[in-house]
């Protein structure tokens, strides 16, 4: 087994490697089809209202952050084959719930159950792919895997707008719920390794190995304090980038441009693949400050041209410059938070790292519309800017892990 998941230093592009990418955006293109067309499912088939669809959406996103913190655990005590495979079943199996849905209730309950493997599933999957990432590749490497991501995001919702327009709810889910088998099958053909769970201790005059099963739940078994400071970094992050997700398309819809929105997510994916290469590399080489400090900088000058969006290419521009900052400095930090720990540790980093990511995300999109309703759409924008500056200054004063600083140096 250890022959079919070896990579040598310079071999990032291996089957397993492609495999994870590809089941990564298969979940994703699922992941954002639904968030894209369940509102127009439960208004239109369900009866149901506004506020109803956003709590449809809103428990999925609860239940997945509820257990975030314990996923880096679960992991941890399954094994990551096992919770690759158990996770992603019971996330097909939930996928396919959705067919037999007839309330608003049942669909509510789906919703929130759907998200516990949903959080577990994209924890144990960052791992996995590491495993097969070249050590002197892991920027490039984790980069493209967060790309894969992003790029779900912009398939997911053309695909689901697609169907809708020419077919039913019910074929629609029937499609997702392919999509995300096959993703399950690319797991099933990885040859997974688990990492040896030892600690340390002291035995007379020497040092012994072993493994020491410990009773309870200590704050150590959620939480991994050496990801703190990037993972809040991440979070304010996030927390700016809300004002994207859950607006962007309502701001082009208040200045009549909501034709073009939908082509906002594709220039924001192709300035994003664009870059990815030369980020990747100058990740490994630099280190990531070389490329964290520029990313912030385009992310800041996207969200004041669209504060000030008038017409379409206006909207474009901000999304090229969105697109570059954005989607470089997530899987820059995504990467910072794998490599401050050792690969036992890897599960509770990234649980902690989405856990505070997801939390930007939540609270970003509640604060946004508040802002929105008092002042403006511009006013939101320009305020989101600002705080992207101020996260800049946050990662200058403390985010840098001092395992990635030891290895930026090295490389110098």
């Amino acid at each position: 087994m250890a022959q079919d998941i070896q990579v040598t230093p310079e071999h990032l592009w291996n089957r397993s490697f492609i495999l994870c990418l590809c089941n990564n955006l298969f979940l994703f293109i699922y992941y954002f089809a639904t968030l894209t067309v369940l509102p127009i499912y439960i208004m239109q088939d369900l009866g149901g209202s506004v506020k109803e669809a956003g709590l449809a959406l809103t428990l999925f996103l609860l239940s997945s952050i509820a257990i975030r913190p314990f996923s880096g655990l679960i992991v941890q005590k399954w094994g990551k084959k096992p919770s690759l495979r158990y996770a992603g079943l019971l996330f097909v199996l939930f996928t396919f719930s959705y067919l037999l849905i007839d309330s608003l209730w049942s669909l509510l309950l789906v919703r929130f159950l759907h998200g516990f493997w949903f959080s577990i599933l994209t924890t144990v999957n960052v791992p996995v792919v590491n495993d097969f990432i070249p050590d002197r590749r892991k920027g490039e490497g984790m980069g493209y895997f967060v790309m894969s991501t992003n790029l779900g995001a912009v398939f997911g919702p053309l695909l689901a707008l697609s169907i809708i327009q020419f077919s039913s709810f019910t074929v629609l889910f029937a499609l997702l719920t392919g999509v995300t088998f096959i993703g399950y099958a690319f797991c099933l053909t990885l040859k997974v390794e688990e990492n040896p769970t030892v600690k340390t201790v002291n035995s007379s005059s020497a040092e012994v190995a072993v493994q020491q099963p410990r009773k309870g739940i200590a704050l150590h078994d959620i939480v991994e304090t050496k990801v703190l400071s990037i993972s809040l970094v991440a979070m304010l992050v996030a927390f700016s980038y809300s004002s994207i997700t859950s607006f962007i398309t309502a701001f082009a819809d208040s200045k009549k441009l909501l034709a073009y929105a939908s082509l906002f997510f594709i220039v924001f994916a192709v300035s994003m693949i664009t870059v990815r290469p030369w980020v990747g590399k100058r990740y490994d080489q630099k280190g990531p400050s070389s490329v964290i400090y520029p990313s912030f900088i385009a992310f800041f000058i996207g969200l004041v041209i669209v504060s000030f969006m008038q017409n379409q290419w206006i909207l474009w521009l901000s999304a090229v410059f969105i697109g570059v900052g954005y989607g470089s400095l997530f899987p820059c930090m995504q990467t910072m938070a794998i490599q401050a720990v050792s690969k036992q540790r890897m599960g509770h980093a990234i649980s902690t790292f989405f856990a505070l990511f997801d939390i930007g995300l939540a609270v970003g999109s509640v604060i946004m519309g508040f802002l929105i309703a008092k002042f403006d759409y511009q006013f939101t924008y320009l305020f989101c800017a600002l705080m992207v500056l101020f996260t800049l200054l946050i990662y200058r004063v403390s985010a840098v892990p001092a395992s990635v600083q030891a290895q930026t140096s090295n490389k110098g």
